[in-house]
């Protein structure tokens, strides 16, 4: 009888031996797996079990949370919904998250492990603490005044502070509620594939998700490339540009809107948009002097990730052999056309570096990250993305922006009290140019009596109102730009009371 039990108590021992290893297996070699399979609802319904951590903007939450009384008890809400979606994006309990609602999902959802006061300790048990916060770098103001300017249009604007790289504005129309996606009812899903089937892309985030010709906001590029490489040297210096110009190697023929841009000084043209001056001006200074500007500007690398990806903005010189590169495409892309692409967050950051001493910033949406009771978890620090180009050429284009301002097709963005720099852009685009050309504007703004400049703005407007020959950057883009600039400036100026 005992050789009986001590077989049994062996077997029994046995079976709590392959009991703790299935345990381990289970908890921490296949805990992954099991936790990634979409038939596991444990780790969504304690996602959702308790409220998420806030987005602020100006100091105040533009996100909430609601009890719905469900199996996913708390839904998400947003203050302002279609103003702020193109900086949260949105947390759906149904259809995943996007923008900064996904880029900081940990931190909102409780899951990062700075938010536990023993970080080791919730990994092994994997607790969920109280969500964080985070603190974006967006004026209010000058985010409600780009989204009311471009009020039934399609279009985006970004707005940057030129000095620190601090993303002042993002916004992106048309727009949407993402607050209409949050919960798990009829209502929601009908939501879903409203948006998701809308031609008019409301939820694509074109401020820094869509890349556009940039047009004639490009020739900024062209002659810091041009003056940094000796190609160009006064700025009032006759230029030998034939009207039309015959691009390279081709019968087609170049020509200009206005008058006056036959060997143009180059601040004319630059005040004007003469195209067929900068279209030979791009030839003359090259391919390998272009492609190196324009990379120092941030084109031909993947966008920064500001916190959420931005799109890759590119140069057409990228790509080609030397002996395969076309000099008349090389033309064409000195003036923002042919194969050159640009998010407007990309042409703020032009903007900025012309404002500043020639560097170009590190743009970046969120200022710092919080638990929820203050305390700081990590703090952004500006950084410089490269130096695109020599002080003395970013002087000499404050110089010319100015002028395109204060004599030439910026004059709408002009604002009294401050010294205001722009350069218009008309881009064609579509099968033969057939479609409506995309109006630009460029630009930042200094106050008369601030030591440096507040505020870089990049404007494009997709469907401007206007019949096509009058499109123009400086009368659909420019007052949008004025807005966000005025904005900016008159709230540094109240706090500085």
């Amino acid at each position: 009888m005992t050789r009986y039990i001590r077989r049994a108590a062996l077997l029994c021992a046995l079976l709590l031996v392959a009991l703790l290893v299935n345990v381990v297996r289970v908890q921490l070699v296949r805990s992954e797996t099991y936790s990634g399979n979409p038939a596991n609802r444990r780790t969504d319904i304690a996602r959702w079990g308790q409220p998420r951590g806030d987005i602020l903007v100006g100091g105040r939450p533009v996100t909430g949370s609601r009890d719905t009384g469900g199996l996913f008890r708390y839904a998400r809400t947003y203050t302002d919904g279609p103003l702020y979606a193109p900086v949260t994006g949105f947390a759906s309990q149904v259809y995943g998250s996007t923008l900064l609602e996904h880029a900081r999902d940990g931190l909102l959802a409780g899951t990062d492990p700075g938010l536990a006061a023993l970080p080791l300790l919730s990994g092994l048990t994997r607790a969920r603490g109280t969500g964080g916060t985070v603190v974006t770098t967006i004026d209010p103001e000058a985010q409600r005044a780009a989204h009311e300017g471009l009020a039934g249009r399609h279009g985006a604007v970004a707005a940057l502070d030129p000095v620190t790289g601090r993303i002042l504005a993002l916004v992106s129309a048309p727009s949407y509620d993402p607050g209409e996606l949050s919960g798990t009812g009829a209502a929601s899903a009908r939501a879903w594939r409203r948006l998701d089937g809308d031609p008019d892309r409301p939820m694509l985030n074109r401020a820094v998700g869509q890349t556009y010709p940039p047009g004639s906001t490009f020739k900024v590029v062209t002659a810091a490339a041009a003056l940094d490489a000796g190609v160009a040297g006064d700025l009032d210096a006759p230029t030998d540009s034939p009207d039309p110009y015959t691009l390279p190697g081709t019968r087609t023929r170049l020509t200009n809107e206005v008058e006056g841009c036959t060997d143009a000084s180059l601040r004319y043209a630059f005040t004007w948009s003469c195209n067929t001056v900068f279209a030979r001006l791009g030839v003359e200074t090259g391919w390998k002097a272009m492609s190196r500007t324009a990379a120092a500007f941030g084109f031909d690398a993947p966008g920064p990730r500001v916190p959420f990806a931005v799109a890759r903005s590119t140069f057409a010189a990228s790509g080609a052999s030397a002996a395969k590169r076309d000099r008349a495409q090389l033309a064409l892309s000195s003036i923002g056309q042919f194969d050159t692409r640009a998010t407007p967050l990309q042409m703020a950051m032009v903007a900025s570096a012309v404002a500043g001493d020639g560097s170009v910033p590190v743009p970046y949406l969120v200022e710092r990250t919080t638990t929820a009771a203050g305390t700081t978890l990590s703090a952004a620090r500006p950084r410089t993305l490269h130096r695109a180009m020599r002080r003395e050429t970013a002087e000499r284009l404050r110089e010319l922006m100015t002028g395109v301002v204060e004599e030439g097709t910026g004059a709408n963005a002009a604002i009294p009290g401050a010294v205001v720099g722009g350069k218009t852009g008309t881009a064609q685009h579509g099968v033969g140019n057939a479609g409506t050309p995309y109006a630009w504007f460029i630009s930042w703004a200094r106050a008369e009596d601030a030591p440096a400049p507040a505020v870089a703005v990049a404007v494009v407007v997709e469907d401007a109102r206007a019949g096509r020959g009058e499109i123009s950057g400086g009368g659909d883009a420019a007052p949008i730009a004025r807005a966000v600039m005025e904005a900016v400036l008159g709230d540094r100026a109240a706090r500085e009371r």
